[in-house]
């Protein structure tokens, strides 16, 4: 079994830096990479940048401790995580960018022998291409162990945690690992059990891009059912909560929740990592995203129907973020939603009341008509509550508070 004494992880953001301070608190000494100063800044104080609990606890610990810390330089490392964005290209493949930029950095540092393990969510062959890669800024190392030069050791380990628990699933979850070689998966296989204690799946590297992508691209379906049953129960007046708590009394049928649309680092975007590999192949993957994306404009189209003509109506927009109880914004259907409204609704009022944030996201600054308040100063002044994110705050709510108000709830907690 492979020890390592060091790592790199470069990308310090929602999966990055959980993974650094997992590893550290486990004996290794662990180096975190991130191109934002600030981030950087703020974790060599022991401090977290951005909302998940119990991660706090555990940075300020292992800075404490010595054994990590953060840098804006990539360093010398026996094994580097790369855990950097893939968002897509207007074209919806994936954007490679962020990969081929830590990659650029990471080849200076190599000597051969090294474990390079890519975390981020990435289309079939991005692990292949990460591997080329280096090997095209670094040609007198090598991927083949049959070409007689020093190894590159190159893998792909997806996350699969959910955020707002990150810290408990990262070690509980079984994890997948696909190497270019099995040497390189039994690498990854041996560094990620220093932490994990769910089970270790070994496999190859396009299998485990796969696998991440198809999970993904399994709940995403789902949640495009539930949000089709939401509109047509509207359309046809019926409860759509009610519907589905009764359909899920049959021992086979587990329908999810409806919601505003899909938002998220994987869920709003993994899928289309597979239309574009399958084009031809990938209708009911399509149809399902399609589908999630356009449910925030029937959600918009149901504010406007409730507001009619009214002039000045008053709007209080409850949640921003993608998901309960955190601040990550990446993809939120909430924030597009809102964005909608002011430019659909010129004349219209919205005071957004998002516990988790304390400024607005770029896609909502400078918009005349939008504002950042508390939820009880949104609230007293709307015509109309708009509830787009089912944090504990809101459900907390008295209701006496929303009596006189036009209500949409797009989570279902206030039937």
């Amino acid at each position: 079994m492979k020890t390592f004494n060091n790592v790199a992880v470069i990308g310090l953001g929602y999966i990055g830096l959980p993974t650094a301070a997992v590893l550290a608190a486990n004996g290794l000494n662990v180096i975190g990479v991130d191109v934002n100063e600030s981030s950087v800044e703020a974790i060599n104080r022991g401090e977290v940048p951005f909302v998940e609990p119990d991660l706090g606890e555990a940075v300020s610990k292992a800075v404490t401790a010595g054994a990590l810390k953060a840098t804006t330089d990539t360093p010398t490392a026996e094994a580097y995580i790369v855990a950097v964005p893939t968002p897509f290209n207007s074209d919806r493949s994936a954007d490679l960018s962020y990969i081929e930029a830590a990659a650029r950095n990471i080849a200076p540092q190599l000597s051969g022998g090294e474990l390079i393990i890519l975390e981020s969510t990435s289309p079939p062959g991005a692990t292949q291409h990460l591997g080329e890669y280096l090997i095209s800024l670094r040609p007198e190392l090598s991927l083949d162990p049959e070409a007689g030069k020093p190894l590159l050791h190159v893998a792909h380990c997806p996350e699969r945690v959910l955020p707002g628990r990150v810290m408990i699933e990262m070690v509980a979850n079984d994890r997948i690992v696909g190497g270019l070689t099995s040497t390189a998966a039994e690498m990854a296989r041996d560094l990620y059990s220093v932490f994990c204690h769910g089970s270790m799946h070994v496999t190859d590297a396009k299998t485990a891009e796969m696998a991440k992508l198809v999970e993904n691209s399994y709940r995403d379906v789902n949640i495009a059912f539930a949000n089709e049953l939401s509109i047509v129960s509207s359309k046809l007046d019926i409860d759509v909560w009610e519907l589905i708590e009764l359909a899920n009394h049959h021992p086979r049928v587990n329908i999810l929740q409806p919601g505003p649309g899909v938002g998220g680092h994987c869920i709003a975007v993994d899928p289309w990592f597979i239309v574009a590999a399958a084009p031809e192949e990938t209708h009911l993957i399509r149809q399902a995203r399609e589908t999630n994306d356009a449910k925030p404009l029937w959600v918009v189209d149901q504010v406007k129907k409730l507001a009619g003509t009214k002039d000045g109506v008053k709007i209080a927009a409850l949640g921003l973020a993608f998901k309960a109880n955190i601040d990550d914004l990446r993809e939120s259907p909430a924030v597009g939603i809102v964005a909608e409204i002011s430019l659909n609704m010129p004349g219209a009022r919205i005071s957004v009341a998002e516990p988790h944030v304390d400024t607005l996201p770029r896609g909502l600054l400078g918009l005349p008509n939008v504002e950042l308040q508390t939820t009880e100063n949104a609230i007293t002044d709307a015509d109309i509550v708009l509830l787009l994110v089912d944090h504990d705050a809101f459900k907390a709510l008295d209701r006496s508070k929303l009596a006189g108000k036009d209500l949409i709830d797009t989570r279902g907690i206030w039937r």
